[in-house]
């Protein structure tokens, strides 16, 4: 995507941080200038709070959350012409002399978030704090396939043409969680940043965030993502129009249109074999849904790996299945009454023949797969190189 020339804003969400929110603004401005305050209906600031800071400031009426301060600001960054903006809490918690870091980052990849990973092998990190970023760290690599080292993190860079092409519905603390996610399924690029972290004594820290109220959001916008992670319907992506399909009626085409998109033959490769490999096991009733929870976790494309099982559905492979085992259980000899009877009335009798042979054909049509997707895709990766 061609971008105009970097134009970075400085965000600050404030909701009662009024003992901290001066310094924060303070040590920006050393660094940068263009710096934009939303007030999210804070009881602790008086009229001529940020007098001196001499800083433009929007005010909420009343508190509506930290994505709703979030997504006011990304309207009113647009309406000024910024490109990005570099959000941080108003609590001191980060550093803003790590702003450098991020300027640095959004020059060399424009269309990425940047997301600090914060620091938290200091002892003062409280357990909270650590497990709910692993927590959130393990969901965000299950709904995306992606790994980030802290998905909970609330210093980063959003290019704003991300915020204004994804539908986003949270207005609280899990807006951060959603919109990665989001932005992640559209094929935006999301990368960490080592950043510090300050954690004061327990008695000095300022929270606004609700153990159970928050909690219970988070959780039910995990359930709701992850869902939406299994279904192997394609996600829309930023600038993208059409949909990509893999089809095993039509091969030559699918692997083409991916091509075209730029997936390597190696990932449409290992993508195709797992969903053979596990489309081929015994996981009656689960084979989509251990498909794409595998793909997900491994970062592979989910559309192939769905496309490909297809080819083991019934009867073939699970006949020959049954005949493998059968064949292993039976000193050497092959089921030969080949009928409804024996593979469907008898189905409960041949299970065990089902698991046992399905671990050895699973791994060879899986490898199969992986040759014929390989090579093919080889082929004609050079072909269109060429045209």
């Amino acid at each position: 995507m061609a971008f105009a020339p970097v134009k970075i804003l400085i965000v600050i969400p404030v909701y009662n941080h009024g003992k901290t929110v001066l310094e924060v603004i303070q040590r920006c401005q050393r660094l940068h200038k263009e710096i934009l305050v939303i007030d999210d209906g804070s009881h602790d600031l008086s009229q001529d709070h940020f007098k001196k800071s001499c800083v433009p400031v929007i005010s909420h009426p009343q508190n509506l959350g930290k994505g709703a301060a979030l997504a006011t600001a990304a309207k009113e960054a647009n309406r000024r012409g910024y490109t990005h903006m570099v959000t941080m809490d108003a609590d001191l918690q980060h550093l803003p002399e790590d702003f450098s870091l991020f300027k640095q980052a959004i020059l060399q990849e424009p269309s990425a978030i940047i997301v600090g990973k914060r620091n938290f092998s200091a002892a003062t990190i409280p357990k909270a704090s650590k497990f709910g970023r692993a927590f959130s760290n393990f969901w965000f690599r299950v709904q995306t396939g992606h790994p980030l080292g802290d998905a909970q993190s609330g210093f980063r860079a959003y290019p704003l043409f991300v915020l204004k092409g994804l539908t986003l519905s949270q207005t609280r603390y899990d807006f951060e969680i959603e919109v990665l996610v989001k932005a992640a399924w559209a094929g935006v690029p999301i990368r960490d940043l080592d950043i510090s972290v300050h954690y004061p004594p327990r008695e000095e820290r300022i929270s606004h965030f609700h153990l159970f109220m928050d909690n219970a959001r988070l959780t039910r916008l995990n359930t709701r993502l992850t869902i939406r992670s299994f279904i192997p319907w394609p996600h829309k992506k930023l600038g993208e129009k059409k949909a990509l399909k893999f089809s095993i009626f039509h091969p030559l085409k699918s692997i083409r249109n991916f091509l075209a998109h730029e997936v390597s033959p190696f990932d449409m490769a290992l993508s195709g074999a797992v969903g053979v490999l596990l489309g081929t096991l015994p996981l009656i009733g689960i084979h989509t849904f251990s498909i794409l929870m595998v793909t997900g976790f491994f970062r592979l494309n989910k559309i192939v790996a769905v496309g490909a099982s297809q080819f083991c559905m019934p009867p073939l492979v699970p006949a020959l299945c049954i005949e493998i085992g059968y064949f292993l259980t039976h000193g050497g000899q092959f089921l030969t009454d080949i009928s409804f009877e024996t593979l469907g009335n008898q189905f409960f009798e041949r299970f065990y023949e089902y698991c046992l042979g399905s671990l050895v054909l699973a791994p060879v049509l899986a490898f199969i797969c992986f040759i014929l997707i390989f090579f093919t895709a080889t082929a004609l990766s050079t072909t269109m190189g060429r045209e």
